[in-house]
């Protein structure tokens, strides 16, 4: 069986020259869209840590994101193969960044921390390996070089 091939495009736009570009590094902002074709655009700046603004999504926060994202919709499609029906799903991720002493860095891991709330009686022993079967086919986990570990947690609906 032959792979298939995928392909993303955005576009990037940065929103944060106030009028001196990068003349110097306190003369800008880090504020940029991220678009695509159809959808809204997403604010972006880079971490407060590096001068941006708190109040749009960084790239971090966007990588850590789509690793749970990615887990989830994996989750989700093989609960339903399996018949377990799924009332809710929550996560809260964390992810953990190391700066070098020059600025550059990486990502440490990712802990994903899903609640998930299913109706009737489900093994958990079951929900433990799909959760397991979803991380090895998340695309995103796939493609990264640090730890994703996942500590989930089941309840039953009612």
């Amino acid at each position: 069986m032959s792979g298939r091939t995928h392909r993303y495009e955005i576009g990037l736009n940065w929103t944060g020259n106030d009028g001196k570009g990068t003349v110097d590094y306190r003369a800008y902002r880090r504020d940029h869209e991220i678009t695509a074709a159809g959808k809204a655009p997403l604010a972006a700046s880079s971490d407060p840590a590096f001068r941006g603004d708190r109040t749009r999504w960084n790239p971090e926060e966007m990588l850590v994101a789509a690793i749970a994202s990615c887990h989830m919709l994996w989750f989700l499609h093989l609960a339903s193969d399996a018949g377990i029906v799924v009332t809710d799903y929550r996560d809260q991720p964390r992810g953990t960044m190391a700066e070098d002493e020059d600025g550059a860095g990486r990502f440490t891991e990712v802990v994903l921390h899903p609640t998930v709330i299913v109706r009737g009686d489900v093994d958990p022993t079951v929900a433990a390996q799909l959760h397991h079967t979803a991380h090895e086919k998340c695309f995103i986990a796939n493609s990264v070089n640090f730890p994703v570990r996942c500590e989930p947690s089941l309840q039953r609906d009612g």
